[in-house]
């Protein structure tokens, strides 16, 4: 049974009734963030039941000694992991003396979370009886600045219902924190710093190893019914903690109400000896604008997001919903502003997998921001791949590759692999041909060929040095295998000839030999300089092509598919139509010995080839694989369902499109995997973006031109979306009985909508 507390609603978040065992969930479900930083929903005030804390700062890690029971060579050093930082929203208070708590109040009723996604804020309100009897509502409204991105804003407000009191407000700092999946409860950080400066404060510490310097600061003003109280603050200071109290008798019915302004300042951006100075900067721009106005550049910068990232689903509100909480989150996460920064799976709603790197960006991501987004966001992402280059070529050389052949993390912060589930995802090699795959995807939408000389073309040299390296020559078969391999399905761990693996491998030689001689003939400065720098020559790019050329692929000509590696016809093939409902997830119920003896899928791995090479193969082959893997595939990644929402749409399955589209825009929100407390899933977020343009909208670039092929499910009466499409935007209206495809920012644009050409001219929208 999945979760279902979660009020339906178009534009918002909406959590009704104060429930305990919802609160880990919602802290995750009810997150904020702005690309620098991001938070849980964690309560301002003492909350002494169950919560899982944590406030993260973008591109602030740790490496945590990888813990493993048996050491062998090639181990990472580290298991790296975006680290909670310190704490800045703490507001507590005392109410005639009584110390505030939800966990202990005799009654708390009319309970509502607001996570207001249109307009990037989030509220929370009640009325409650403390266990003194004291009668109150409270509000509490919070967000991350888009406008200034290292300041948050909270405005909690008190008001007595029955009688007068007095309130102390403790306005805190605290850096006295931890991390919930520390490896050897070792200390992340080191405070050095406490101080108090009039109506501000700052902690100034730094990341262990790391040794990344932040201040975290904060500044308060108090309010009786909207007009200032001029007050200042008495201060309490230890070695982690500053707090600033504030004291006012209330009458009752009056409201009293801290604005709170709190944020990071890090040395990645500033001299780490002027941060308090910096901070004092960020404070005076907040403060001068105060709670309101900074809501309002809030509510603009939204406006502006959604403008263009927005999709629009009519007669289905649940639908709705969970399209925008993804794209909220999306946009919450990674703006693109620094190529230093990526998109970890969980983004700043939990610890789980470190915060860090995986295949997902370049995999799922990239096409998010190419079309919501202008060209130099994606850029940033690939270009965060070049300037991991040297460290993926040294990763390379610790398994024991050598002259430049490079292999991008399965997992990294920095471009060091950096993994604890060492033994299951070390194999996944396939993550290299997910980077090569990212610029050709890059290329073929943006038309800015410009990265591949300046920075692409190293990249896909060093990919296929490892491809050539990595491939056995099978004397038996004549043809070259890849053994000892995860293929995308971590279910089957080690196996021999993962068919997605070898199609990559083959792929990514034969594109990088192809961009090779295409830089050679338009740009022969860049050519000149690269093979300088990589020394490649003409017979080794012989030996890549011979690998390619003689590239093996398990294949059953009985059922006429590929195999999802050798020996996967050996299995019990039991589709997962007749499992017992009681034994799944498989991956809580089963013990991994099983699962490996198993045909079961976690997600797609022959169809992530399809889905990325859908032009190689016909659509009947397309369906042959679809119909044969699917029943196998139980969808215990978070990744799995988009891809096979897209898939089932081309097919035209569109009762499965359409469940398959649910279970991935309602992960979350639903709780599917039963794991929401611990984050979100961030990077198949962007796959729910791709579920509806690649899917429903059949969006797909061919012969150089934009395409469509637009399908609407039976439970939705309209559906719009919009894409920057190399400068060009273009508004795509579905309903059951027409599309509409209109134009902005370029006179016209020749695209293709069912095969056929049409052109598009600006202020005139095309009737199909």
């Amino acid at each position: 049974m999945n979760q279902d507390y979660i009020k339906p609603d178009p534009w918002s978040i909406i959590e009704e009734g104060f429930d305990a065992e919802r609160v880990k969930s919602s802290e995750s479900l009810f997150s904020l963030g702005n690309g620098a930083m991001g938070q849980r929903a964690n309560f301002e005030e003492t909350y002494t039941g169950d919560t899982f804390q944590g406030s993260y700062i973008a591109g602030v890690y740790y490496p945590d000694k990888t813990r493993v029971g048996w050491w062998k060579n090639g181990y990472p050093e580290y298991f790296a992991k975006v680290l909670n930082a310190p704490n800045w929203i703490g507001i507590n208070f005392t109410i005639n003396g009584e110390l505030f708590d939800l966990n202990t109040c005799e009654s708390v009723t009319d309970f509502k979370r607001e996570l207001n996604m249109k307009e990037g804020w989030y509220c929370r309100s009640f009325n409650s009886i403390t266990s003194n009897g004291n009668a109150l509502n409270i509000k509490s409204t919070r967000f991350l600045s888009l406008a200034i991105d290292e300041i948050g804003a909270i405005r909690y407000e008190i008001t007595p219902i029955e009688s007068d009191v007095r309130i102390d407000f403790e306005s805190y700092l605290d850096s006295g924190i931890t991390n919930e999946d520390s490896n050897w409860d070792d200390k992340f950080w080191n405070t050095t710093n406490v101080e108090s400066q009039g109506k501000s404060a700052f902690v100034e510490a730094h990341t262990m190893k790391t040794n990344i310097a932040t201040c975290t600061f904060m500044q308060s003003e108090l309010f009786l019914d909207n007009a200032l109280i001029e007050q200042n603050p008495t201060v309490t200071e230890k070695d982690f903690f500053v707090a600033h109290i504030y004291t006012h008798n209330v009458k009752k019915g009056q409201t009293i109400a801290l604005h709170k302004f709190g944020g990071y300042t890090v040395s990645s951006n500033h001299d780490a000896t002027q941060l308090i100075q910096a901070a004092k900067s960020v404070l005076k721009s907040a403060i001068d604008l105060g709670f309101d106005a900074l809501l309002k550049k809030q509510k603009q910068a939204w406006e502006k997001i959604w403008s263009m990232s927005d999709i629009t689903i009519e007669g289905d509100i649940k639908a709705q919903q969970g399209i925008r909480f993804n794209i909220f989150h999306l946009n919450q996460t990674y703006l693109g502003k620094d190529s230093r920064l990526n998109i970890g799976p969980k983004g700043f709603t939990g610890e789980k997998y470190g915060g860090s790197t995986y295949w997902d960006t370049e995999a799922y991501c990239i096409p998010f921001y190419m079309a919501t987004k202008n060209q130099d966001v994606a850029r940033n992402l690939l270009t965060y791949r070049y300037n991991h280059l040297q460290k993926a070529i040294e990763n390379a050389e610790k398994l024991g590759f050598s002259n430049g052949a490079a292999l991008y993390p399965m997992v990294t912060i920095n471009g060091e692999e950096c993994h604890n589930e060492w033994e299951i995802t070390f194999e996944e090699i396939h993550r290299n041909g997910a980077i090569a795959f990212a610029i050709f995807n890059y290329v073929r939408y943006t038309n800015d060929y410009s990265y591949v000389p300046e920075m692409g073309l190293e990249v896909l040299i060093g990919i296929a040095r490892f491809w050539q390296q990595r491939a056995t020559l099978s004397a038996e078969k004549n043809k070259y295998v890849i053994l000892g391999v995860t293929g995308p399905n971590e279910y089957e761990n080690n196996v021999n000839n993962n068919w997605y693996t070898n199609y990559l491998a083959k792929w990514c030689i034969d594109f990088a030999t192809e961009q090779i001689q295409k830089v050679k003939e338009s740009y022969a400065h860049d050519f000149d300089r690269i093979m300088g720098k990589t020394k490649l020559i003409d017979s080794e790019i012989k030996l890549w092509k011979q690998v390619a050329d003689k590239m093996y692929f398990p294949y059953s000509e009985t059922k006429g598919i590929y195999l999802q590696q050798d020996g996967f016809l050996d299995k019990e093939l039991i589709t997962v139509s007749n499992l017992n409902t009681s034994e799944r997830p498989i991956n809580q119920k089963w013990s991994w010995d099983r699962i490996l003896r198993s045909p079961y899928i976690k997600q797609a791995d022959v169809l992530q080839g399809f889905y990325f090479f859908e032009d190689h193969f016909s659509t009947d082959e397309l369906e042959k694989h679809f119909n044969f893997y699917e029943p196998f595939t139980v969808h215990e990644s978070s990744l799995s369902p988009c891809v096979h929402s897209i898939q089932a749409a081309k097919l035209n399955k569109m009762d499965q499109a359409y469940t398959f589209y649910l279970r991935t825009s309602r992960l979350d929100l639903d709780d599917y995997n039963k794991e929401v407390e611990e984050g979100l899933h961030i990077t198949s977020m962007a796959g729910t973006w791709m579920s509806i343009v690649e899917g429903f909208g059949g969006m797909r670039i061919i012969e150089n031109q934009l395409s469509f092929e637009t399908k609407i499910p039976k439970e939705w009466d309209a559906y719009s979306f919009k894409i920057n499409f190399r400068n060009s935007i273009i508004k795509v209206n579905v309903s059951a009985s027409k599309s509409v495809f209109e134009l902005f920012g370029t006179p016209e644009l020749q695209i293709l909508v069912n095969g056929s050409p049409e052109k598009l001219i600006s202020g005139k929208p095309l009737h199909v």
